[in-house]
């Protein structure tokens, strides 16, 4: 089986093997044919060690496929059953689950310590529990989340991560208010997903920041009312807001300084939402005086902040009613043994989504 494989933490290339094994079925699991993989930057951040991951690893969280085999007891999926990759399953026992807040439960990151894929008697583990750069993968049944015929393949990948946490952080995280004035900073995937779920409430303002102006351009077709880049963000507040400041800032980069950016230019109780997922090492700096005085709600918001199956059914509700516009993230594709030009789309900012079909 084909896999792309990431040898040591801090390597930028992936090697694509042929003689990789999926391991781990049996009771309770299922294995999925991958059919298509998103590139999520958080799958470039496992690579350089931002986010713990232990390696040898297959790369990929967001992914979508069919089933080819069911374990014993697995009552909800048959052979042949289209189904999406969901990295973070809820359990359903445990208290985050029993309070509905099933985005906190711990049950999938309990998976990335179980190796999903072998070679040459050698583990490797798959990215958050999954590790969708690869023909094959072997999940919890919970992981495998089943999708309408009609759904395609590449849409239902990008709903795994990407397109449910930007939304999310609007509608349910911020619940951003009909109105209001918004800010996102940072407009790949995610962010540009924000964009349109706080479009989707009603915001009457969204001014999209981000450094490469293809992303700016794209982030105006998605909904946002101006674009512009991180030197002229105090403009815009100016602008937009005269001066005071924004009702709601979107974090979508992962990292204390532009966090901090956020914090400045989200006004005197307004919401700061932090979407970008930071390195440990990473501290914010906040007063003790400004964060009494300024009354500014901080919400960190994990995969869009709400249940996620019940999230998984309202973007395909929204893209089937024209909405959202999903197909129009993937910006780029590229066939598995493509996958380092993928990843230097990423890395460029040339791509919003880039599509890996396997």
């Amino acid at each position: 089986m084909r896999a792309a494989v990431l040898h040591e933490i801090g390597q930028e290339k992936l090697e694509v093997l042929d003689d990789v094994e999926a391991v781990g079925f049996g009771p309770g699991r299922v294995r999925v044919r991958v059919r298509a993989a998103g590139l999520c930057h958080s799958d470039l951040s496992a690579m350089n060690g931002v986010l713990p991951q232990p390696a040898p690893f297959v790369p990929g969280h967001e992914g979508a496929g069919e089933i080819l085999e069911v374990g014993e007891g697995v009552r909800h999926l048959k052979p042949g059953d289209r189904v999406v990759i969901c990295w973070l399953p809820a359990c359903g026992a445990c208290p985050a689950c029993g309070r509905g807040q099933s985005e906190l439960c711990l049950a999938g990151f309990m998976n990335a310590g179980t190796p999903n894929f072998r070679r040459s008697g050698t583990d490797v583990f798959g990215f958050a529990g999954t590790g969708t750069f690869a023909e094959e993968v072997v999940v919890d049944a919970g992981c495998a989340v089943p999708i309408p015929e009609d759904v395609p393949f590449d849409i239902a990948a990008l709903i795994g991560c990407g397109v449910t946490t930007g939304l999310g952080a609007a509608l349910n995280t911020a619940d951003v208010q009909a109105g209001s004035s918004v800010a996102v900073i940072g407009c790949g995937g995610v962010g540009v997903s924000a964009v349109q779920g706080a479009r989707l409430k009603g915001a009457a303002e969204i001014v999209a920041v981000d450094p490469v102006a293809s992303r700016r351009e794209s982030a105006l077709r998605f909904g946002a009312t101006k674009a512009v880049s991180p030197e002229e963000l105090a403009d815009a507040k100016q602008q937009v807001t005269g001066g005071e400041g924004f009702d709601y800032v979107f974090e979508v980069v992962g990292r204390s300084a532009t966090a901090r950016t956020a914090y400045e230019n989200t006004r005197r109780g307004g919401t700061l939402v932090v979407v970008g997922a930071g390195a440990m090492d990473d501290f914010l700096r906040l007063n003790m005086f400004e964060l009494f005085f300024d009354e500014k709600r901080i919400l960190p918001s994990m995969y869009g902040g709400g249940d996620v199956l019940r999230s998984y059914e309202r973007t395909i509700a929204l893209w089937r009613a024209g909405r959202v516009d999903l197909a129009g993230l993937i910006t780029h594709r590229v066939p598995l043994a493509g996958i380092n030009e993928a990843l230097d789309q990423m890395r460029t900012g040339t791509a919003l989504r880039t599509c890996v079909e396997i």
